[in-house]
């Protein structure tokens, strides 16, 4: 069954004007599915756990190798314009985690719930935002995601709650989205991610607390990259057993960078929430590329020797792209047309994100409620307010 991963790439390919990938070689030469043995999870509390031999056809592989390859191809774009100043402020990559975002993403709706960290901009895409709409918001554009008003850590979507720029401050925000679900009694779930840094945070240990208590339908999600911001998990942490931290609350720990893992101890995750038992706690131990930031060189406190090891070695798109060629699911051809495709609409986003006019004065007061009208801020001295779409000059 194709799952919302499929929905977004559908609508991708519509407004790209893009035809579907083929190769020169009919579709009956290839497997249409192919059985995969994977890394089995370590598991705390739980009697049982994911599978270790899992299915994967030949749409969903392609559906997943385009994904990825757009959130990689729309960091490094990222890395380019904040080099060249056209970028601004906080901007925090998420190349090297991309089996995270769509293995997460293939196992659940786009009715269930997601929050995260300020690492926002592959689940912003997952979540059925455009690469326009977060470029243009990257180099603060009215057609960005957020009116071009939030920025790197600040984006949204329907039942997407953002990056949050506060270390750890989403996940008691995720613990009262999966309480509104159960309130509301629906079928949906909260994804609530953080990472290995804001995983000493006190305020996510009493949001474990609430959710055990009630037994909210969330899944607690550690995205272990390793470092923190300049220091290793060993230089942080008195233990690393993220998973473990839950105490009473279940746990695994799982392959971050094979995304079949990760797809499939999320669907564990969703069906051990969806049937009433509360939350559950995944660490996700995965890589990142970049430093913590963009002001992070991120080779300060680890070698350049490691991070290359890890391209090579442990690369999540590249070890897609070894499944589906070694077993006759695509050829080198298609995934080629698949890279030149993702190329173009990163560039032309970036080029729509750099010509789009930036927001107006006016509308800086705007969207602060819901369905009311803005409020007066005050300016840069007491006489000085703003109120509404229009400029307003008081003098008192």
């Amino acid at each position: 069954m194709l799952t919302n991963i499929s929905n977004v790439l559908r609508a991708c390919a519509q407004r790209n004007g893009a035809a579907a990938v083929v190769s020169a070689r009919t579709y009956s030469d290839f497997t249409t599915q192919a059985t995969f043995e994977i890394k089995k999870c370590d598991v705390f509390k739980l009697d049982e756990a994911p599978a270790t031999q899992v299915v994967m056809t030949r749409d969903e592989g392609l559906q997943y190798y385009r994904t990825m390859q757009t959130m990689r191809r729309m960091e490094l774009k990222a890395d380019q314009l904040y080099k060249q100043k056209i970028i601004r402020g906080f901007c925090h990559l998420y190349d090297g985690q991309e089996a995270c975002a769509v293995g997460i993403e293939a196992s659940i709706t786009l009715k269930d719930h997601l929050i995260t960290a300020y690492r926002a901009h592959g689940y912003t895409l997952t979540r059925g935002g455009t690469v326009k709409e977060i470029m243009a918001e990257l180099t603060g554009r009215r057609s960005g995601i957020a009116k071009g008003k939030g920025g790197s850590m600040h984006m949204y979507c329907k039942n997407f709650y953002g990056g949050n720029g506060i270390v750890g401050a989403q996940v008691p925000l995720g613990a009262g989205v999966a309480l509104a679900c159960k309130y509301k009694d629906t079928d949906e779930l909260c994804v609530c991610l953080y990472g290995d840094g804001a995983a000493n945070q006190g305020q996510i240990f009493e949001t474990y607390n609430m959710a055990a208590l009630w037994k909210l339908p969330v899944i607690f999600i550690c995205e272990n990259n390793r470092y923190g911001m300049g220091t290793s998990v060993e230089r942080a942490a008195a233990s690393t057993d993220y998973f473990k931290r839950g105490e009473f609350i279940p746990g695994l720990r799982v392959d971050g960078m094979d995304i079949l893992c990760v797809r499939e101890a999320t669907r564990f995750a969703a069906d051990h929430c969806r049937s009433g038992k509360g939350p559950i706690l995944m660490e996700l131990q995965t890589y990142r590329y970049h430093g913590h930031s963009m002001s992070d060189p991120g080779v300060s406190y680890r070698t350049r020797e490691e991070i290359q090891e890890v391209r090579s070695k442990s690369d999540p798109i590249s070890l897609l792209k070894d499944r589906l060629l070694s077993n006759n699911m695509a050829s080198v051809e298609e995934l080629k047309e698949i890279d030149v495709e993702v190329r173009k609409e990163i560039e032309d986003a970036a080029q729509f994100a750099t010509t789009d006019p930036e927001p107006p004065l006016e509308e800086l007061c705007n969207h602060v409620f819901s369905n009311n009208p803005p409020v007066e801020v005050r300016g840069t001295n007491p006489w000085a307010k703003l109120k509404g779409s229009v400029p307003n000059i008081t003098v008192v």
